[in-house]
This record gives C-alpha cells, structure tokens and sequence, in this order.
C-alpha cells in the first residue's frame, strides 16, 4: 500500500510543480491584469502547500518517523510567515520572488529530510534565522543611500576576509574554503561576492573612463587571484565572470569583455597545470567510467541516478541518491532527478530561471545606475551558479563544488542567498516607489498649463501675449515703408 501511494504521489507532486512553474512565466507577461496577477500568485503558495504536504506525507508513511509530522508543521508555519511578514512589511514586494524563494526552500528540506533528518533540521532552523535577518535588508536598500560611496571599504572588507580564509581556513577537498566561529563553520566567499558585486558598481557608477577600468580590475583581479591561491576555484570563476558582465554593461566596450575572457581562458589553462585537485576533475569529467574506482565515482553515481529517475521519478524514499559522496551539498540536483524525475528537475530550472529574469527586468528598469549594476551583478551570480551546479551534476562542465542555491545543504550558502533575495526585493520596492510617484504627478495639457502661466503671471499667459507684440513691431516695420508713388501712398512690404 506505501508504495503504491508512493507511486501515486511522484506523479501528483510533478502536476503541482509543473502547475507552479507554469505561472511563474505566465505571472512574468506584461499585458496580466494586476486582479489576475495577483490570483496566479495565490495559486502559487496553494501549490506550493500541496506539494509540502503531498511530500512529507510519502516520507512519513515510509519512515513511520513521528517527529516529521511535528518537522512539517514547523516548515508550514515558517512558509506563513514568512509570507505573512512580506504582505505586511513590503506590500510592495515582487511576490514572485517569494513564492521562488520558498518554494525552492521547500524542495531543498523535504530532499534533504530524506536524505538525512538531522541534517535537514539543521537546514531549517538555519533558514529560520536566516529569514529573520534579512528581513530588514530591503527597507535598507531602498531608503539608505550611502551604499554607492564606500566603494573601497567593499574593497579593503573582502580582500581582507579572503586572505583570512587563505592564511588560516581549512582545507575540504584541496581547497581552503572556510574557518570556524564559536563551532560554526563559515564560507566567507558566500558573502564576499555580494560585497564585490557592491564594490564594482560603486566604482563604475564613479566613472567608466580608462583609469577607473584599470582601478576595478586590479582590485577584482586580486580577489580572484586569492581564490586561486585558496584553490576555491568555482568561487573564483563566479567572481570573474560577474565582473567582467558588470564591466561590459558599464563601459559597453566589447573589447574589454573579449580581452577578459582571453585572460580567463589562459587563466584556466594554467590552473590546470598548477592544481591536482583541477586535473581530478577534468579527468573525471572527460570519461568518468574510466577512472570510475577513483576520479570518476561521484560524476559516475550521478549520471546514473540521473538516469535511473527517467522522466517520472522512482519516488520519495525509493532510490539510492546516498550512493553519490556529496549529494547533500554539490549534487542534490541528481538526487532530486532520481527520486522525483526528470520532469520535475526541468521544472526547478525553470523556476530558476524565472528568478534569474526577475533579477534582470529588474535591472533594466533601475534608473539609478548604481543599482541596475548591483542588480545585475547578483543577477549573474545566480545565474551562473546556478550553471555551474546543475551543469556539474550532469557532466556538462567539470565539477566546481558550487551549491544549488537554497536547495544545496550548507549555511552560508543558504544564508548569502537570502541576503541577495533580499538586496533584489529592496531594489524592487524603489523601483515600485518611483513608478507610484511618477503616476501621481499631474499630467497637464497645454492648454492646461498656459492656464497655470496665466493665473501665475495675473494675467494673459506670456505665450499669449508674445505674438500680439511680434505683430506690433510687424505693423511699425510696414509703416516705416510707407511711400508715395504719383500722389499715391503704397505700402512697399518685403
């Protein structure tokens, strides 16, 4: 009977996932009816809460574990509130971003209480807090101003908690990517590329002229080289490919752009020769049953599981994602592929992706260049780490070590996540206020404006009376060439 519900179930939470995703790109369209807008999105969280509790029934039937129930309600709740607090706080928020933003929480809790209780338990109640920290970010980003003047303060900040991590982090898998405070570890460079994406657009809003250039990327370059040196090469790659989108936008010289990604192409080849550890992954990635004993097991198991989910899923409980070493953080992405289908992975893209195109329509339409760039940068950022993880899981590049964000198991990286969520919301919200007080302004027909001028001035608008006088001195200038021919007066008129 459990694996008939089982059975049953992978199906019903593909049909609310794809239903979910489906109004996520419908909601996107700019001729929606903001009536009808606002009903996709409660439609959304609807889905949202099926597919909850759609999920977390399958796994306690198959588990019989008691302390899941109380473990659904607690996610139940804090979805709730977090919904609740953003329609009060920020009526004006995009309600897409939360919905994204809770929905991929969702699925990353109710994958990793499957794959470990503990573990997942301490996901949460990291989002829990998470949540409540960032909750006052985008009232920040969208009253303070003084964001854009502390350009070498980003600068001095990230530089410095990078060399920390290279002098005194500790080392998981060849690379140096975090250190422990008080027993918790942390991975600085989580949040240090939402401070670099702060500190190329405070320099580009300065100036875009050759010097600057020249400034920004001797200080980005030297965050990137410090990753290297801390063999955290996937961060590197991130840091890099958002400065150089950010310096393309600014500048809007192509040549700049092209000489960065031959710098970043060389860059690459020399990392290969100079880190073990990036060789693993390149033979790995070549031909993984190869070396599947060694280098290849983990892309191996991946494919596999990848495979083994086809289209529809085995279903929650039913397959065997613990076979990959890293599921829990770099390659959730199969495990999800495996127990819920290929179907519903396309669909997490999707989602996704909607959220990457939030973060750019939003940038578009930024006013203010500071924070179009800032937009942008954290556009890019997610982006592109969202590329290098599922590309990764599916053998489409070499492996990087990079999470799926708010999906992947990992504090910091769940955390650096909300905070740019948040710094978005907060740029959404300035815009919403720009386009409420722009609409409030009277919007005056000529005739209407003369009026003004007129009750202004005492009396007839100067508009008005400025023909009457051109016509006056028109009139003297006729006069003056008044002549007699044969006792006639004729006006000679030129």
């Amino acid at each position: 009977m459990v694996h008939l519900i089982t059975e049953l179930s992978k199906y019903t939470m593909i049909i609310l996932f794809a239903l979910y995703t489906y109004q996520c790109f419908s909601a996107l369209r700019r001729d929606v009816d903001p009536e009808d807008q606002a009903w996709k999105f409660r439609k959304q969280v609807i889905y949202l809460y099926l597919f909850h509790l759609n999920a977390y029934a399958v796994l306690f039937l198959s588990t019989k574990n008691v302390d899941l129930l109380k473990f659904y309600l607690e996610q139940a709740a804090f979805f709730a509130a977090i919904q609740l607090c953003y329609g009060i706080f920020y009526r004006r928020a995009s309600k897409l971003v939360v919905n994204n933003m809770c929905m991929l929480m969702c699925i990353g809790f109710v994958m990793l209480t499957r794959l470990s209780y503990d573990h997942a338990v301490k996901q949460f109640w990291i989002a829990v807090i998470s949540a409540a920290l960032t909750l006052l970010i985008p009232f920040s980003v969208s009253r303070v101003r003084a964001f854009r003047n502390l350009s070498w303060l980003y600068a001095l900040l990230g530089i410095t908690l990078l060399g920390v991590v290279a002098v005194l982090g500790a080392v998981s898998h060849g690379a140096k990517l975090s250190f422990s405070v008080a027993g918790i570890s942390v991975q600085p460079s989580e949040f240090i590329k939402i401070i670099f994406v702060f500190f190329v657009a405070s320099m580009f809003y300065e100036s875009t002229e050759f010097a600057q250039v020249v400034k920004a990327t001797a200080v980005a370059g030297l965050h990137v080289v410090i990753l290297v040196l801390s063999r955290d090469l996937g961060a590197a790659l991130i840091f890099f490919v958002a400065y150089m989108v950010m310096l393309y936008v600014a500048t809007r010289k192509l040549y700049y752009f092209a000489g960065g990604l031959l710098a970043g192409a060389a860059a690459s080849v020399v990392a290969y020769f100079l880190f073990n550890h990036v060789r693993v992954r390149v033979v790995a990635w070549q031909d993984p049953l190869a070396v599947f004993e060694n280098e290849g097991n983990q892309i191996s198991n991946s494919l596999f599981a990848i495979g083994t989910g086809g289209w529809f899923g085995m279903g929650l409980n039913q397959g065997m994602p613990y076979k990959i070493p890293e599921v829990k953080q770099d390659f959730i992405f199969s495990a999800i592929s495996e127990e819920l289908g290929g179907i519903f992975a396309i669909c997490l893209i999707l989602v996704c992706v909607s959220c990457f195109l939030m973060f750019l329509n939003i940038a578009m339409q930024m006013k203010d260049f500071f924070y179009k760039l800032v937009a942008l940068g954290l556009g890019t950022i997610y982006g592109f780490q969202i590329f290098l993880s599922v590309g990764g899981d599916i053998k489409f590049i070499p492996s990087t070590g990079v999470t799926l964000p708010l999906v992947s198991y990992g504090g910091s990286s769940l955390l650096s996540t909300l905070i740019i969520f948040a710094v978005i919301q907060g740029l959404y919200l300035m815009r919403e206020r720009a386009l409420e007080e722009e609409e409030r302004r009277p919007k005056r027909g000529r005739a209407a404006r003369l009026e003004a001028e007129g009750r202004a001035g005492g009396g007839a608008p100067e508009r008005e009376k400025a023909p009457k006088k051109r016509a006056g001195k028109r009139k003297g200038r006729i006069k003056s060439h008044e002549k007699t021919i044969h006792g006639t007066k004729v006006q000679d008129i030129e």
